[in-house]
This record gives structure tokens, C-alpha cells and sequence, in this order.
């Protein structure tokens, strides 16, 4: 089968706030920009330090009415799905239905694992068997998850059901065969990193199989990107810069993997490289940008001014 990708192109950010001014700047940044979405990522226990993705989406929430809100990705297995279903159906209702509740396991740091007395090697059965149960409990009615060996439960009834029909899109991450096996048979959209444009375009093919497989009647498939992405006046120094920020963050020498996947360069680089994701099949793009985080805001600025607008066709297609 082939999935039903969304035609428009979308391009949104990832971005931290730690304070209600943050949002608030953040915010005002995104709408005279013109971005039409913002994330955040999470980690309990992490290398450098990160806050709760729905609390920060929370304070944009409610001072911005229009951008589309989203986690990439939220570790919904370090958590029970039961209360994650409580929080995910609240948020719907903040954010008036605009959001995207991207999931994945994690896994590189297992400490944060242990500290939550979750088993590192069960993350994945947690999350197929979490999100199958959100999604019972997202309807409203009286369930039962008598069969499920996590998140058992006989007779609940969780309201108010999200503002959403069915709860929010759920988006996985994710490019290991499992991973991409449980978005084909349970998601509504995929949200990668670490990927090449040619990774992906597989990783589409692979998830179509499952679905198929699956004999799911998909209306419309989210096809997401988290990107590393440096724009500099030179390749060389975009690597450079690019490559000293994500070494500092993932606590391990990054350099080879952002030369394969990252969006690093001039312009006229990054929107090729944005091009050829596009043709792999990507639809909505999460920038994350690299170097020094006094410089975020103007690298989305220049990304706005000086790469979006080489990207016209790939909007208009």
C-alpha cells in the first residue's frame, strides 16, 4: 500500500523554555517567522539539562492560539499509560486540539530507566502496549485492560474524553525494524532522526508493509523529520560548530554522525539537503538547531529568510 502522505510542506522547531517569558518569546519568534509548529524533546535523566515537554508546551499553549504543538518524542514508556493518558487528554484540551503527541523509547541513556523502575529491555512492549491503551481510554467509555501485562485495569472510565476525535495523532519514532514494524501497525505518523533522506524513503516502504500487514485503513499518515541543522557561511565551519554542540549533548563524539545526517552549511546546502528529504518522502520538518544557543534565534531566522524561500516549489508541490 502506499501511505497517504500529507501534501502541504510544514516547517516547525524545537526549542526549550524554562521560563512563562521564554514562551512567550518563543512564541512571538514562531509567528513572525512564520513556523507553523513547535516541539520539545524529553529525557528524566539526561547529559545536559532538559524540562518537562508538556509543561513547557503548556505555557505556549496558552499564549499562542495558532502554532501546532508536538513532543519529539516523549519517552511514554518511563511512565505509566494510564496517567499518560490523563495528561495527553488534558493538554488536547489546552491546546484546543493542536497538538501531536510524538512517543518513542529511548534507551541510549538506561539510567533514566532504572531511576524510574522500569526495566531498559521492556521499553518497547511498553510502548506498543501503551499506546493501544491511551487509546482505549481516550474514548470515553467504560474499558477494561484485563489482558495487558503493564497497565492491567477492569472497568475505567476516563473523562473528559480529549477535544481531539480519537485523541491526538499519534506520531513514533524510531528506526530500528520493531520500531518501525509498531508504526505501520498502530500510528498515525513517524517522526525520525538520525536519518538519511535514503533511511527514510526505506523506512516509509518498511512501514507501509506493516500496515498493510495490519490491514489498517490509514486516511492519512504523518511523515515528520527531526533535523540537526547548522547554517553557516561555509560547510566546514557548520560542521565544526554543529558537531561541538552535539558531542556536548549526547556525551560522545558526534562529529561522523552529524556529517551523515545533519542539514549543515549555506543556504543553498541546507535547502538541497531539505530537498532531498522532501523527496524521500518527508512532509513536516522539526528543526534542531546546533552550535551555540545564543544563536538559535538567528539561525531560525536565517532559515526563514534565506533557505525557506529556495524551497518554494516543495511547498507549492
Amino acid at each position: 500500500m502506499d501511505l497517504p502522505l500529507d501534501k502541504k510542506l510544514t516547517i516547525g522547531f524545537s526549542a526549550t523554555m524554562a521560563t512563562p517569558q521564554a514562551a512567550r518569546d518563543v512564541s512571538a519568534l514562531a509567528d513572525r517567522l512564520g513556523y507553523e509548529s513547535l516541539w520539545t524533546g524529553d529525557h528524566i535523566a539526561f547529559a545536559v539539562p532538559m524540562l518537562d515537554p508538556l509543561l513547557q508546551l503548556a505555557q505556549v499553549a496558552a499564549v499562542n492560539s495558532r502554532l501546532l504543538l508536538g513532543t519529539g518524542v516523549y519517552l511514554m514508556p518511563l511512565r505509566h499509560a494510564t496517567t499518560v493518558a490523563k495528561q495527553v487528554a488534558t493538554f488536547d484540551h489546552l491546546s484546543e486540539g493542536r497538538f501531536i503527541f510524538g512517543v518513542g523509547v529511548g534507551g541510549e541513556f538506561p539510567n533514566e530507566y532504572s531511576a524510574c523502575g522500569v526495566p531498559v529491555k521492556e521499553r518497547g512492549a511498553r510502548l506498543t502496549e501503551g499506546i493501544r491503551t491511551i487509546r482505549k481510554l481516550w474514548t470515553g467509555e467504560t474499558v477494561s485492560n484485563e489482558e495487558s501485562k503493564f497497565y492491567p485495569f477492569k472497568d475505567v472510565q476516563m473523562l473528559p474524553r480529549p477535544v481531539t476525535p480519537g485523541g491526538p495523532p499519534i506520531w513514533t519514532g524510531g528506526r530500528s525494524k520493531a520500531a518501525l514494524d509498531r508504526c505501520g501497525r498502530l500510528a498515525d505518523g513517524w517522526i525520525s532522526y538520525v536519518v538519511t533522506p535514503e533511511m527514510y524513503r526505506d523506512g516509509l516502504e518498511k512501514i507501509a508493509v506493516a500496515a498493510k500487514e495490519s490491514k489498517r485503513n490509514i486516511k492519512k499518515f504523518g511523515s515528520s523529520h527531526l533535523v540537526f541543522m547548522r547554517i553557516d557561511d561555509t560547510y566546514e565551519r557548520a560542521l565544526d560548530l554543529a558537531a561541538a554542540h552535539l558531542t556536548k549533548r549526547y556525551a560522545m563524539d558526534f562529529r561522523p554522525a552529524a556529517q551523515k545526517y545533519a542539514v549543515l552549511g549555506t543556504p543553498s546546502d541546507c535547502a538541497r539537503r531539505i530537498a532531498d528529504f522532501h523527496a524521500a518522502g518527508v512532509r513536516h520538518f522539526v528543526l534542531d538547531c546546533t552550535g551555540p544557543l545564543e544563536e538559535r534565534d538567528a539561525q531560525l531566522e536565517r532559515f526563514a529568510k534565506e533557505v525557506r524561500p529556495l524551497l518554494g516549489q516543495l511547498a507549492a508541490a
